[in-house]
């Protein structure tokens, strides 16, 4: 026997969902027209200023423009229905959004950092006045920004991505206010590509967790919020059930998780019942919101082998 317990968009996704937005369309097309016209404003203060620091900024503020078009490209592709070629929708989507994200930022770090350290053997003159005033500005935008996302960050890594790095950004951008006012008052001109320097180590801090969460969820892997052993430990502990095997858990989106599992019964039992009740248990106790079971009361119907273990010594 086979049942499978799959919700659509507006379905029952457990109480993860219960206090974030229904859409963040609005937030993006914000957050985007906000950091661009910031971005034009901040690159040519450092240029005209001469500061390696603002233009560093400026760099990280446009990749992290990119990247909310990106998201929000991503997140609009996730709500277009299933269809028989793509059968769990585009949902998988804002899981590549994420990774490109994440490895979009990585690299323009290591162009950043090569352009600071490169300042320190040629340092020039810079406008500690300017690095001031438009980094305040920055804070603020970024700040503003991040808030936007606050509210759905906390389950979806798509969103996730856009609040860490407008967060990110308006710490670095506090970073580089103290380091106009420190080359104001001393003229030390290494304080701006240290700063500089600074600025890369707390983007790659940020995104580096962003970076593995999003390759573990392209590889289908189990997302980390949800305990694999546990998960199997739950389901072969429950009344008539004598053994689990192929055990398959994967995100289908950054906010989605879908299971199989075999599950040995030997005794007859209401399997409808049973199965709705299971389905339930996934949903409530893990946040599994998409779990097909298989009921087997002989031999396992996989031929391939790795059916006799008893649970939970056989898991993949």
């Amino acid at each position: 026997m086979h049942d499978h317990d799959h919700l659509g968009p507006g379905g029952d996704h457990g109480h993860r969902h219960a206090h974030a937005p229904r859409s963040f369309g609005r937030a993006f097309a914000i957050g985007v027209v906000l950091n661009l016209g910031f971005v034009l404003v901040e690159g040519g203060a450092g240029w005209l200023s001469g500061s390696i620091a603002l233009i560093a900024d400026a760099g990280h503020n446009l990749s992290d423009v990119l990247g909310l078009l990106m998201a929000w490209a991503a997140y609009a592709l996730s709500k277009r229905p299933a269809s028989m070629r793509y059968t769990y929708g585009l949902r998988g989507s804002s899981i590549l959004a994420a990774l490109f994200n994440a490895i979009f930022l990585l690299v323009a770090c290591g162009a950043i950092a090569l352009g600071a350290i490169q300042r320190f053997f040629d340092p020039e003159p810079v406008a500690g006045g300017t690095m001031v005033a438009v980094a305040a500005a920055g804070i603020v935008i970024n700040l503003g920004t991040a808030l936007l996302f606050f509210r759905g960050g906390e389950h979806d890594l798509n969103i996730r991505g856009a609040f860490l790095h407008m967060a990110a950004d308006a710490v670095v951008s506090a970073g580089v206010v103290v380091a106009g006012l420190i080359v104001a008052q001393t003229g030390l001109l290494w304080i701006d590509p240290a700063v500089s320097l600074v600025i890369v180590a707390v983007i790659v801090a940020g995104t580096w967790g962003l970076f593995r969460d999003a390759l573990t969820m392209s590889l289908n892997g189990v997302p980390g919020s949800i305990d694999a052993a546990a998960v199997t430990e739950r389901l072969a502990g429950l009344a008539g059930v004598a053994a689990v095997h192929h055990v398959h858990i994967w995100p289908t989106s950054t906010t989605e998780v879908a299971l199989t599992a075999h599950l040995l019964m030997p005794l007859a039992h209401d399997s409808d019942d049973f199965l709705a009740s299971t389905a339930q248990l996934m949903r409530s106790e893990f946040g599994i919101g998409h779990s097909t079971f298989q009921i087997e009361q002989g031999a396992c119907a996989d031929t391939r082998g790795g059916c006799a273990h008893p649970a939970p010594a056989h898991r993949h």
